[in-house]
């Protein structure tokens, strides 16, 4: 069976990709060829639907995939490394013949060098370069429809690899973070592997064949003499997939911590490197600059290849959203298409949105217009320190020991690309590591559940909150999260001082009275039903909806945050002397940050409609609203007092 043009580009990339940089060292090390064979493979992937062909490491299991294979990573950059070098051009030295070859060091943990042969370490040819790793890995939070549509969409068919397939790699991921490792007995198994060593950030092995033997006969090779099972270090707990070790070699800059990625590169599995760390190694073949690693930073920068594997980037790219039903980049000429195509049909997904969220919440209309300007709200711009667009709303009046809350965070799932639920309990929130900070004796970012990529949906549940004492990291955890609302930020903590991080997180409060976080918008439920089975009108309710017209919906709240927004001079006018007339009729009844809620209204109401631009008909709508609202908040207040 003959494959397909898309799959013949991906394994003409796998096998060919390295050869051919190989080549350009054998070639008088010409940059010139080296950048032209890297846009050849670039170019290579925008053909023909090629990156659907290429294996993923979100769900690919890694021991299908062979070493140096060509693969694709959808992940976060959880870390950043310091920069390393490695020897960018190298060259060994037959001990029988004599004879020299020069080799390529880029897209390589470990060099070439076969039996007879040895690094000359003294070669006038030999070519230090930098790199920079970042630690990456999978997307915090990413929905279950999220991971089955990139599935179904890729290609790529892949079997288990005959070539190298070392019994450790058999483990699932999920047993690799529970497995009790045996230092003492791996300690036994790696005696023989004596000739290995590192310089300048690229490891060599002076018998790779025997290695090679060792792994696939079932010696475990990949596994570092851990005292503990390695932590993965993901944000949020209950967390699947592969954390990677991503080495990139250009435009790093670009980069920061938190940003969604998706990398192409070369896999990088080798055994070695996960022998390298053994403390029989010689010490004498190490670069100076490596020796001064604390033994726990060692642990943490060279973990086992099983567990995190190394990619060697040759494209990156910044992911806009990680929707799988819209293009990956709106931007894009060839996206517009798709743009207007589904404006055009903006008018009916609404409403059926709106119904869908009024069943959810139990028949209340109002709340459900409010839970769909939430959904699409997004910080915009800031101004000094003020993020404009956040819209954290509060949803108040929900029922206390029910299940409630817990079935609505299971419908924002359904819809949202990201999310994550906080159970606002005392032991949570005392015992809860929120915020990232420093370990200076491993050198990395030990990270917190606030540790989340833009555009995650965070549900806080305070229906769970019963009386008792917030202790100290209690009550900096309270304070992170008011943070995070207030300014959209968090404080990481490097010991010696914080450091902040913007971010862009869509919080929605649940609680019983007024939440005790701030919210810029508090919305009273007034359910209009009351069901004998939640869980069963919820699961009824998501099981009545289309595949076809949920998918309508996602990408409905994905694409409307993308939006530019304007208001024209005319309507600025207006909104002017409406504001005026307000405060003319009744001072007290509205303040500027009132007008500065009621734009914010207006803004994703007409979003929310496909209108980039307010009109007059909008504007009036959004006072509507927030006057209902209002209306009901008072009316609540009259009914129980001060609480609301």
């Amino acid at each position: 069976m003959c494959d397909s043009p898309e799959q013949s580009v991906v394994t003409y990339c796998t096998f060919n990709f390295i050869k051919y940089i190989c080549l350009s060292a054998q070639n008088g090390v010409n940059p010139d060829w080296e950048k032209k064979v890297i846009e050849y493979f670039k170019e290579k992937l925008k053909e023909n639907n090629a990156p659907k062909w290429v294996p993923s490491l979100n769900e690919v299991p890694l021991h299908y995939l062979k070493p140096n294979s060509f693969v694709k990573f959808r992940c976060m950059i959880q870390d950043m490394f310091d920069p390393e070098f490695y020897m960018g051009v190298y060259e060994t030295v037959n001990r029988n013949t004599k004879a020299r070859v020069l080799h390529f060091g880029k897209y390589r943990d470990v060099a070439e060098c076969g039996p007879q042969q040895e690094v000359d370490l003294n070669s006038p040819r030999t070519t230090t370069l930098e790199r920079q790793t970042f630690y990456c890995v999978p997307v915090p939070g990413e929905s279950a429809w999220v991971k089955e549509a990139y599935v179904n969409a890729n290609q790529a068919r892949v079997s288990p690899s005959t070539s190298y397939t070392p019994s450790r790699h058999k483990r699932s991921y999920e047993d690799d973070e529970d497995m009790d490792l045996q230092p003492n007995k791996q300690k036994d198994q790696h005696a023989g592997a004596r000739q290995t060593g590192g310089v300048g950030g690229l490891q060599w092995c002076g018998e790779p064949k025997r290695l090679e033997t060792e792994a696939s006969s079932g010696q475990q090779l990949n596994s570092l003499s851990l005292s503990s099972p390695f932590d993965l270090n993901f944000p949020l707990p209950g967390e699947k997939g592969p954390a990677c070790l991503v080495k990139v070699y250009e435009d790093w800059d670009c980069f920061k911590v938190n940003d969604v990625l998706e990398l192409y590169g070369i896999l990088s599995v080798d055994p070695v490197l996960s022998v390298l760390n053994n403390d029989e190694r010689d010490a004498s073949l190490l670069d100076p600059m490596e020796c001064t690693d604390t033994a726990e930073e060692q642990r943490v920068h060279s973990p086992p290849a099983s567990l995190v594997p190394r990619i060697h980037v040759v494209l990156a790219q910044k992911l806009q959203h990680i929707n799988p039903l819209l293009p990956a980049c709106l931007n894009q000429e060839q996206s517009k298409t798709f743009v207007s195509s589904f404006m055009s049909e903006l008018s009916p997904i609404r409403a059926e949105l709106l119904g869908f969220l009024t069943h959810a919440l139990l028949g209340d209309g109002l709340a459900a217009e409010y839970l769909i300007l939430h959904l699409i709200s997004t910080v915009y711009t800031r101004r000094d320190v003020l993020p404009l667009g956040k819209f954290t709303v509060n949803l108040s009046g929900c029922p206390r020991n029910s299940t409630f809350t817990e079935h609505l965070y299971r419908i924002i799932q359904h819809l949202v690309p990201a999310s994550f639920r906080l159970q606002m309990t005392i032991e949570n929130m005392n015992h809860l590591k929120f915020i990232p900070h420093k370990d200076y004796t491993a050198n990395r970012l030990v990270s917190g559940l606030l540790q989340l990529p833009s555009n995650t949906s965070l549900v806080i549940d305070e229906t769970l909150l019963e009386q008792g004492q917030l202790d100290t990291p209690g009550v900096h955890n309270v304070t992170a999260l008011s943070n995070l609302i207030t300014w959209q930020k968090v404080d990481y903590d490097f010991s010696y001082h914080q450091m902040e991080f913007p971010c862009n997180i869509n919080v929605f409060i649940t609680s019983e009275g007024r939440s005790l976080l701030p919210a810029d918008c508090q919305v009273h439920l007034q359910p209009q039903l009351t069901p004998p089975n939640m869980e069963e009108h919820m699961s009824s309710l998501l099981a009545a909806v289309l595949p076809s017209v949920l998918n309508k919906f996602r990408v409905y709240l994905t694409l409307l945050r993308f939006l530019d927004y304007s208001i024209s001079d005319e309507i600025t006018k207006a909104v002017e002397d409406d504001f005026v007339e307000m405060r003319k009729n009744d001072p007290q009844s509205i303040t500027a940050d009132d007008l500065h809620q009621l734009l914010i209204v207006a803004r994703f109401l007409s979003l929310s409609a496909g209108q980039t631009t307010l009109s007059r008909e909008r504007w009036l709508r959004a006072k509507q609203l927030e006057s209902l609202r209002r209306t009901r908040l008072q009316q609540q207040k009259c009914v129980n007092g001060n609480e609301l």
